[in-house]
């Protein structure tokens, strides 16, 4: 197999390996420092790469990157066999998103970093000692400490008898950490499914809206501290309280969007109760802090200024939200703190309020440390915030595509986004979102409509002999073959196809019913190659597959079924199963009876 064809196969490096995975808002779906081997492989120093899904501008890094490419990147490129001529390649990067192509912009055109780290120090020194008393607190023996994190909890209403609790006193143990997914009311004894017990409201003054408003009641579970370098956790004092009704005579300030949410695919009725715009998303501490950041950044222009922001944003919706949450993790003493899950919008009963000044200075170096690795270097990266439906590029201008489009009805994008929009007073206009979505009236044909087009536009800038690497994921046949005929009907087809090792997933990858692991990776070319002929049945070619599997890795159902989609794509084939319908044949093949049959 040539190297490039063995590229498409290939464990590549992962997301987290490079200084540049911490500096991202909401994760990448494939490293830059993998996307370069790519590049390398297929492009010339000098020419012109294109992205038309661009997300928040991994592509262009991946660009810049191939100028002077790490030691280990070079390695893993003599690793595959690919002969690369290092240096240079320009990007030309189209995203529909307002928060992508602002993240892609920072990121691929950044300030000078000692610059930023100097501004972003001040930024923090001037506003903590204007408002550190935001997070004062006492530890166990009295002596003055801060807050690292304070657990809130929701109180649950007994169906049985009516009486209240806290999430916290009734379903979390410490020593080893455990939270239960079942209620006994400490009042009648009566046992119930957390997840069906109401929440009590309450309806509060909203200062923002000006009205009286319904929002969850929550009280503090537990908080945690730190005095000098000492970390410490205790119950709620008295001194917590007066200091949070210190906080409610505090102005929120001007700067803080009053956004209504524009709820779509993922609104929960349960969770999401009360929560009806943006800063609803915030204790009202949070708000505060955020709101005072923000509103010090405003004095710095230009790229230094989105810079400082980006920062922010980076922090903001996985940390500084009540999306931030706990999980009993196996072997722990006590809960372990952790970011709001990617993709969604999801509220715990356990919210996590963090220490925002605290978490920024964390992050500073890691955004830092990105800009670093970029800043000066040769290239270019273009950033247009442009749908991809209709590209202001010449015919045969491009030399190289590389993309992966939304994954059908994976991640409402717009929507998972607007939070983060809403503070830079910028929100997407989703009308060419290519996704599936209920809210938008979305279906399939929508959605192949809108990938044909933007694939046509690829095709019309692409030079003769182009080609375009595509990364994609979906666990539903008819998805599959939408993507098919969209890049069919665009005229391209399948050179190459394998299975992307990103060692990786998304939120919804590693926990949706009938998720894929190892993403199928497409190498198409300029022309439409009509259907192969017969190639087996779905189950044929999965006991083919299955038999081919080399190691424990390959052996996964997951996995199995991104070679299967990968096999009949490279046939052009209509892909015939869904991943469910495949992981229940390979239950029933592995089952303790299947094995007695066959013995």
């Amino acid at each position: 197999m040539n190297p490039v064809a063995a590229l498409y196969g290939a464990a590549l490096p992962a997301t987290r390996n490079g200084p540049l995975y911490g500096a991202f808002p909401y994760p990448t779906k494939i490293s830059p420092e993998a996307i370069a081997l790519y590049i390398a492989a297929h492009t010339k120093p000098g020419e012109t790469v294109f992205d038309g899904f661009a997300g928040s501008g991994t592509t262009g890094l991946a660009a810049l990157l191939c100028g002077d490419p790490p030691p280990p990147l070079r390695r893993e490129a003599k690793r595959l066999g690919i002969r690369a001529q290092w240096g240079p390649r320009n990007a030309v990067l189209y995203e529909l998103g307002a928060l992508g192509a602002f993240v892609a912009r920072v990121l691929n055109n950044p300030p000078d970093p000692m610059r930023f780290r100097s501004a972003a120090e001040d930024v923090l020194q001037s506003v903590t000692s204007d408002f550190g008393w935001l997070y004062a607190a006492e530890d166990p023996l009295g002596r003055e400490g801060c807050v690292r994190h304070v657990v809130w909890s929701d109180i649950l209403c007994c169906s049985t008898c009516g009486g209240r609790t806290t999430v916290w006193d009734s379903c979390v143990s410490t020593g080893p950490a455990r939270i239960d997914s079942q209620f006994r009311c400490p009042l009648c004894n009566a046992e119930h499914p957390v997840g069906a017990l109401d929440r009590v409201m309450q309806q509060t003054r909203d200062d923002l809206l000006g009205r009286v408003a319904e929002s969850r009641c929550r009280t503090m579970g537990r908080v945690y501290g730190v005095t000098e370098k000492s970390t410490w956790s205790r119950d709620p004092n008295e001194n917590d309280l007066t200091l949070l009704a210190r906080v409610e005579h505090e102005q929120i300030p001007e700067c803080v969007p009053t956004f209504a949410i524009p709820w779509g695919d993922l609104y929960r009725s349960g969770y999401h109760r009360g929560i009806s715009h943006v800063h609803h998303f915030y204790t009202r501490r949070n708000l505060i802090a955020f709101g005072r950041l923000w509103e010090s950044v405003a004095s710095h222009q230009g790229a230094l200024g989105d810079a400082l922001r980006f920062w922010l944003l980076s922090y903001n919706q996985s940390h500084a939200t009540i999306m931030t949450r706990v999980v009993a993790k196996s072997g722990q003493k006590d809960l372990v703190v952790t970011s709001a899950q990617p993709g969604v919008l999801y509220v715990s009963g356990l919210p996590v309020e963090k220490n925002v000044f605290r978490g920024l200075a964390r992050k500073l170096n890691s955004i830092a440390n990105a800009f670093d690795s970029v800043h000066r270097r040769t290239a270019r990266a273009v950033v247009h915030q442009r749908s991809s439906l209709a590209v202001d590029l010449p015919d045969r201008s491009v030399d190289y595509v590389f993309t992966d489009p939304p994954f059908g009805a994976n991640i409402p994008y717009s929507e998972v986004s607007m939070l983060n929009e809403s503070w830079l007073g910028h929100v997407t206009n989703a009308t060419d979102e290519a996704i599936i979505s209920r809210s938008q009236g979305k279906g399939v044909d929508t959605y192949q409509r809108l990938l044909t087009c933007a694939f046509a536009e690829m095709n019309r800038i692409l030079r003769p002999g182009g080609k375009a690497t595509l990364v994609f994921h979906s666990a539903s046949a008819k998805v599959w073959n939408a993507l098919q005929a969209a890049y069919t009907d665009a005229g391209l087809s399948v050179e190459h196809a394998g299975v992307l090792d990103k060692k990786q997933g998304s939120f919804k990858q590693v926990t949706t019913n009938g998720a894929v692991r190892g993403d199928p990776v497409l190498l198409l070319q300029k022309q439409s190659r009509s259907a192969n002929g017969r190639v087996g049945t779905a189950w044929e070619v999965a006991e083919t597959l299955q038999r081919e599997a080399n190691d424990a890795t390959e052996q996964t159902p997951e996995r199995l079924y991104s070679r299967l989609v990968s096999y009949y794509l490279a046939n052009n084939q209509n892909v015939p199963i869904d991943a469910e319908d495949y992981y229940r044949w390979h239950a029933t093949r592995h089952s303790p009876e299947s094995t007695r049959v066959g013995e």
